[in-house]
């Protein structure tokens, strides 16, 4: 199942940080601790440039605290790039959001030489309800569904430092896989563009190897290494009573409970992917897209050579070109 979603709102939010960028200082990108790697936006980078950046791991109360410390120092280790934990349970996390920026632009931050920021994020990351923190107030609509926030906003965060907030934003095309079922698994994804039990059968089958203790706490089954995601879905709705008639399980139901219980932590801090399995993930997918570009791009040409858009290959052509002899 390939997992995409790019409304039109996403596209206006594209053009507004191209522009505002010009003149912008450092950007903060909120990523979700659980998934690191896949909710980092891919289109930013392109967008900012070599602008400054500060990555900012949200909801670490939710995702395993010695995962978080390798993502930390893998952002740490970029050039002009800074990271730091935040959760919900911080109530003033301002300072070190403006004292980490000034580290990445010590000459900005004054009222003649304002520090101007950019914050990014995907849906459901957290960013409206942080804001909301560090104002004090209720600057930005918050929710637990994806695309909330609709419009950029300036705001004043201390003397000589301008906030401006971004709407969420995905990406046209998500290229490894696994991100795009740990972006449905943690909620930034509309339910409406994926299959629920879909991904709950992958969102096991990365619990099963890598926390299956507590699995078997949190639905008092037995996780043997042989066990499937198929076999755990089926035990997991027969537990919690998810039974229709006849006995059958109700894999829908069943499914929304162990996306339920993962997002809210009540399985256990859990993280869905290391720096090591997320590169792995985006070069197999890199590979999978070259080959499917080159496919389309095949078809395409087949296409104009059809309908007369092109002149057809001339094989004595070609032949007769220095280094071709030979190969026809």
């Amino acid at each position: 199942m390939a997992i995409q979603w790019f409304p039109g709102h996403m596209f206006l939010t594209k053009k507004a940080i191209s522009e505002r960028i010009k003149e912008i200082d450092v950007v903060i990108e909120l990523l979700d601790a659980r998934l690191p790697g896949s909710s980092a936006n891919p289109m930013l980078a392109e967008l900012t440039g070599s602008r400054p950046a500060l990555k900012v791991l949200n909801k670490q109360d939710l995702a395993d605290p010695a995962i978080t410390a390798m993502w930390l120092a893998h952002y740490n280790a970029l050039p002009a790039t800074r990271a730091i934990e935040l959760d919900a349970s911080e109530t003033a996390p301002a300072r070190r959001l403006i004292d980490a920026c000034h580290a990445l632009a010590p000459l900005r931050g004054s009222m003649v030489k304002p520090m101007r920021v950019l914050i990014c994020g995907i849906p459901n990351v957290g960013k409206s309800t942080l804001i909301n923190t560090l104002t004090g107030k209720r600057a930005t609509k918050t929710g637990d569904e994806a695309g909330i926030t609709k419009i950029e906003q300036r705001i004043v965060l201390a003397d000589g430092f301008y906030l401006w907030d971004t709407p969420g934003m995905l990406w046209p095309r998500i290229i490894a896989a696994k991100s795009g079922y740990n972006l449905a698994a943690s909620g930034a994804i509309g339910r409406n563009a994926f299959d629920e039990e879909e991904v709950a059968l992958e969102l096991l089958d990365y619990l099963i190897p890598h926390y299956p203790a507590m699995l078997e706490a949190r639905y008092k089954v037995e996780v043997t290494a042989d066990a499937t995601d198929e076999q755990l879905l089926e035990e997991i709705g027969r537990k919690r009573g998810a039974v229709l008639t006849k006995g059958r399980v109700n894999l829908q139901k069943a499914a929304e409970i162990v996306m339920y219980e993962f997002r809210a932590a009540t399985l256990g801090r859990i993280t869905l992917e290391t720096p090591q399995e997320f590169a792995l993930w985006m070069a197999a997918g890199e590979v999978l897209d070259a080959e499917r570009q080159v496919k389309k791009d095949l078809i395409e040409t087949n296409r104009l050579i059809k309908f007369k858009k092109i002149p057809r290959p001339d094989k004595r052509t070609a032949a007769n070109k220095p280094g071709n002899a030979g190969k026809l």
